[in-house]
Order: C-alpha cells, then sequence, then structure tokens
C-alpha cells in the first residue's frame, strides 16, 4: 500500500473510526479485516530545459529545481498554522532565477568549449523525481555530459557570505575552488555527491557534481519564505564565481569523476525520533547549532530556542551532526531525557520528551 507524503513517517495503515465501533474492536479482542477501495491519483510533473549548443564535444548541466510545496497538499511543510501558500523564494526561485540569469550570461562570454543543458526540476520536494528522469534519459547520452552544477537555496547569503558546496569529492579538478573563489567566500565544502537535492541523481550516474547552497533558515519549508528576504546582491555574486569556476574549467576539457565516501549509509546512525529542530549547516563549532526551531516540536516545547548549541543529549556529548544523530538514536517516541545547551555563555538544561 502506498502513502501520501503526509503520512510518509507512519510504519503501519491506519484508519478512522467512530468511539462505538473501536469499543466494539476492542472488545471482541479479535484480527479486525478492513476492505477499502483505493483511488490511485496520478500527477505529471514538467521539466524545462534550455540548450547553448556551442557544438562542443562533452556538455555542462546546470540546475535548479523549481516545485514548491503550494498549499501543501503533498506535506512537507514545518509551518503549524492556518492554510497558506508556500512561495519558496529561497527554496527555490533563488536557484531557479540563478540559472537564468547564467543562462543570460553565458550566451554572451567566449567559454564555448562545453554546450550548456539548463534545466528547471520539477518533483524535487517529492523525492528528486524530475532530476532522476533526465538524469536516467536516453536523450542525454549523446551530450557526453562533464559535470553538473546544482543550485538550491541560494538566495540567502549572509553577512560574513558563508556559502556551502557539497560534492568537491566527485572531481579532482575541484580542489581548486577556493583559489577560484579568491576570497569572495567563507567556503564550507562537503566531499559527497549524495544529498538531498537534484545533484544526488547525476551523481549516481558517475557524472562529477557541484551544489551551492547558502544555508537554511527559520523560514525554511513556511509561508514566510518570501522574496522580501532574499538577498539578491548575493545570489549575483555567486553567479559570478560560478561563471569564474567554468571559465576555470573551459579548456581543461572532461573532468574525472570520483566517487566519494557515503556518511549517510552505513555509518549514520538511525534514529526515528526528532528534536524538531532546523540544524546549522555552517557552524564549524562545538556541539549542534539549532538555525530554526519548529512550532509544537519536542525542542519547542522545552524551551530551545535559535541560536542554542546542543552540547549533550540525554548520556551523548554532541560535538558535531554525527553525535547528535548517534545521540537521538538512543530514543524512542514517548522517552523524556534532558538536553544541554549552550546559550550565549550559558550553559543550561531542559527536559524534552519525544
Amino acid at each position: 500500500m502506498d502513502y501520501t507524503m503526509k503520512t510518509s513517517a507512519v510504519s503501519i495503515p491506519a484508519m478512522y473510526v467512530t468511539e462505538s465501533i473501536a469499543e466494539k474492536i476492542i472488545a471482541e479482542k479479535k484480527p479486525v479485516t478492513l476492505e477499502t477501495e483505493l483511488l490511485d491519483i496520478e500527477k505529471t510533473g514538467h521539466n524545462i530545459l534550455g540548450f547553448i549548443d556551442n557544438h562542443a564535444k562533452e556538455t555542462i548541466v546546470i540546475g535548479a529545481h523549481y516545485d514548491h510545496l503550494g498549499y501543501n497538499e503533498m506535506g512537507g511543510s514545518l509551518y503549524r498554522g492556518k492554510p497558506a501558500i508556500h512561495n519558496g523564494a529561497d527554496d527555490n526561485a533563488s536557484g531557479t532565477a540563478m540559472i537564468m540569469e547564467l543562462a543570460e550570461a553565458l550566451q554572451l562570454l567566449s567559454y564555448k568549449n562545453n554546450n550548456y543543458l539548463f534545466i528547471a526540476f520539477s518533483g524535487e520536494e517529492l523525492g528528486l523525481y524530475g532530476s532522476k528522469y533526465s538524469a536516467s534519459s536516453k536523450a542525454l547520452e549523446p551530450l557526453d555530459i562533464n559535470y553538473m552544477l546544482n543550485f538550491d537555496m541560494v538566495g540567502r547569503l549572509d553577512e560574513e557570505n558563508n556559502l556551502i558546496i557539497n560534492g568537491v569529492g566527485t572531481s579532482p579538478a575541484f580542489a581548486n575552488l577556493d583559489t577560484i573563489n579568491n576570497n569572495r567566500f567563507v567556503l564550507k565544502t562537503t566531499e559527497s555527491g549524495v544529498g538531498p537535492s537534484d545533484h544526488t541523481s547525476f551523481y549516481l550516474k558517475d557524472i562529477p557534481v557541484l551544489h551551492f547552497f547558502t544555508g537554511t533558515h527559520s523560514d525554511y519549508h513556511k509561508p514566510s519564505d518570501d522574496e522580501d528576504k532574499i538577498n539578491y546582491d548575493g545570489i549575483e555574486l555567486i553567479q559570478n564565481y560560478v561563471i569564474d569556476i567554468i571559465a576555470n574549467y573551459n579548456a581543461k576539457g572532461k573532468i574525472e569523476f570520483m566517487k566519494t565516501k557515503e556518511d549517510s549509509n552505513e555509518n549514520a546512525p538511525r534514529f526515528t525520533v526528532t528534536l524538531g529542530v532546523i540544524p546549522d549547516y555552517i557552524f564549524e563549532g562545538k556541539g549542534m547549532r539549532i538555525d530554526a526551531v519548529t512550532e509544537d516540536r519536542p525542542a519547542a516545547k522545552a524551551g530551545l530556542l535559535a541560536g542554542d548549541i546542543v552540547v549533550k543529549l540525554g548520556p551523548v556529548e554532541v560535538v558535531d551532526m554525527m553525535s547528535y544523530m548517534k545521540a537521538l538514536s538512543m530514543f524512542e517516541k514517548g522517552d523524556a531525557t534532558t538536553v544541554h545547551v549552550m546559550r550565549g555563555e550559558e550553559n543550561m538544561e531542559f527536559k524534552v520528551q519525544f
């Protein structure tokens, strides 16, 4: 049986009945058989493609997803208020605007040793459907993909110019990204080609990938992710950096692909509960810094705030994301424990129930 996105976290089927029927079922103490009609709902998404043909041997894919949550019909929202439109200005109108600006710029610039395929992906929020389709499409095979650049949430560059680039380990060529940066950004890089965005689909086809990301925030997957909070100058700064990257690799031919160690599979602890927070992935200090707290979830109910740094959860000392996930894996729904956080210079203890 398939479940909707809203119930994707539920591991067993459930049904709603009246109190009288429930009392009868419980009193009989027998297995219950339920027959129902299921209605399959099919929906179609559309990827949007543009191509600059430089008559080159290889092609660079430049992509961003353009779908978001709408009125949360398919789930995924962290908002707990009345139904409201989720415009997704950062996630991911920012990335969509980026690839359009790059398309305009690359038509005029002289970097012609690659063709450029621009793809606005649909279905990313539901599970990378659009990029999986494109990466597996036989129509792309003759293009001989050189590498793929993915832009997902690039609209919130902060005052320190912190920029996250994921996938730098997918090619030895990416080792010089900081040199190309020329002190424009404080770069935080990860090697893995696997992550919760569309570059993953291309990495799994043995294509070098880079994912550009300005970080999470308290408006993530909420109606408040709107255009008035976008750093437009920051988007332009990232665009100029990306053009310099393309220029640097323009005369180098097809760059080498390299597999990366995937921390998310065998090594990552499995957990069934969460605090209901968004981690600050840019934070490099000791502990897990909270970027945002979701309403009505364990952390919010316990009194934790954005900016708190979790340093201990239950008996586990939290020094980074991996130890935080290890701590979560020790608990199940209904368990209670203590969490220690640094709030400024003060070490504070809170009781939390999952």
